[in-house]
């Protein structure tokens, strides 16, 4: 089993992963040294104590972790590479297989390189939005490849380890795969949705629930870091959206004509496809459990997520999800909760003998 991280740890890129990095390590006593091409972002993520930029004279760092855009990825991992001729270089970019064909095409030692890939963000980057529990609980791909040394991918786990994280080996080819369906075509629905949003009255737009908020969540990202990131990993991605095609053409069919045999069924088959495939994702920890959801009005007043939250722990009921909704202007909110199967006639019953309104 991987010991966790000891050493100093140098990051090149100050953003919100490796300032994240370097908080979350700095918080374990870790001796963190930063480097970054804007002096702004470097001073920022200093002040937030995320490191101390990287001075002449300092320790030679066991680890390099670069956190740069993915277009300059291969760049700072070859430079890394020749500046610390001991050290274990590794990325965190959302792409792996671009990066490490440009390190073999540049002669890199690949020996010393491993490409990783934490599985959390936010939807804005920058060191001010850092965070040093970020990666709590999140997966962390680690992806080997047949010239990494066991040394090198043993030291990349173990960081992995010290930061929370949950480190899974996974081809770079398999992760690209991955990562285009789970983060990169959400990121483009999204986007696509709420650009349909600037042509909407804003009075419209007032009648907005959950649901749109839930659903253009992530559109707020950083446009020039996400075409780096699609285009870096276009071949799956176009399948997916081709899949996406496929399905928006034949829901137009049966919307132009609706009366036409069979379209109901069309749009009613659509849809369920969509229910099916929410219900692969897994639950909390990564298990496949069907939760039970029951909502709760609570006031808009202070204390009352508090008290909520009390009572479920005094009546021992596990809450394994969450949801909050609150109008503009209303004077209640509801909050969905998820429990086990089982729990779920016993909360309602708990919290309604303490006066909490069950929808």
């Amino acid at each position: 089993m991987n010991k966790q991280f000891s050493g100093v740890v140098h990051i090149v890129g100050a953003g919100l992963l490796g300032a994240s990095i370097g908080l979350a390590l700095t918080v374990k006593n870790t001796r963190v040294t930063l480097a970054d091409v804007s002096p702004t972002a470097l001073a920022l993520a200093a002040d937030y104590g995320a490191g101390t930029p990287r001075q002449d004279g300092d320790p030679l760092p066991q680890l390099v972790v670069v956190a740069t855009p993915p277009e300059y990825t291969a760049e700072a991992v070859l430079a890394a590479l020749r500046e610390f001729p001991k050290a274990i270089v590794s990325d965190v970019a959302s792409v792996k297989q671009l990066p490490l064909a440009q390190l073999r095409a540049a002669g890199a030692d690949l020996a010393r390189y491993i490409g990783s890939h934490p599985m959390a963000g936010r939807e804005r980057g920058g060191a001010i939005r850092a965070r040093a529990d970020l990666f709590t609980a999140r997966p962390w791909v680690v992806c080997a490849h047949e010239l990494a040394a066991a040394s090198a991918l043993r030291l990349v786990e173990s960081l992995a380890l010290t930061l929370g994280a949950v480190p899974v080996r996974w081809d770079p080819a398999a992760h690209d795969s991955a990562v285009a369906a789970v983060s990169h075509l959400p990121q483009i629905i999204a986007s696509l949705t709420a650009a349909q949003l600037l042509d909407v009255p804003r009075e419209n737009l007032q009648l907005a629930g959950q649901g749109l908020r839930d659903t253009v969540r992530i559109a707020s990202g950083d446009p020039l870091l996400w075409t780096q990131i699609l285009t870096a990993n276009s071949e799956p991605i176009v399948a997916l959206l081709e899949g996406v095609q496929r399905d928006l053409a034949g829901l137009l069919d049966a919307l132009r004509d609706p009366e036409a045999r069979g379209a109901r069924r069309q749009i009613a088959t659509l849809l369920a496809a969509g229910g099916d495939g929410a219900s692969r994702i897994p639950g909390k920890h990564g298990t496949s459990n069907t939760f039970e959801q029951l909502t709760v009005i609570i006031d808009d007043r202070p204390g009352q997520l508090a008290q909520l939250f009390t009572d479920l722990e005094e009546l021992e009921i596990n809450m394994e999800d969450m949801r909050l909704e609150h109008s503009p202007g209303a004077q209640i909110g509801f909050i969905e909760i998820c429990v086990l199967p089982e729990a779920k006639e016993r909360a309602v019953a708990g919290l309604t003998a303490r006066s909490w309104r069950i929808v």
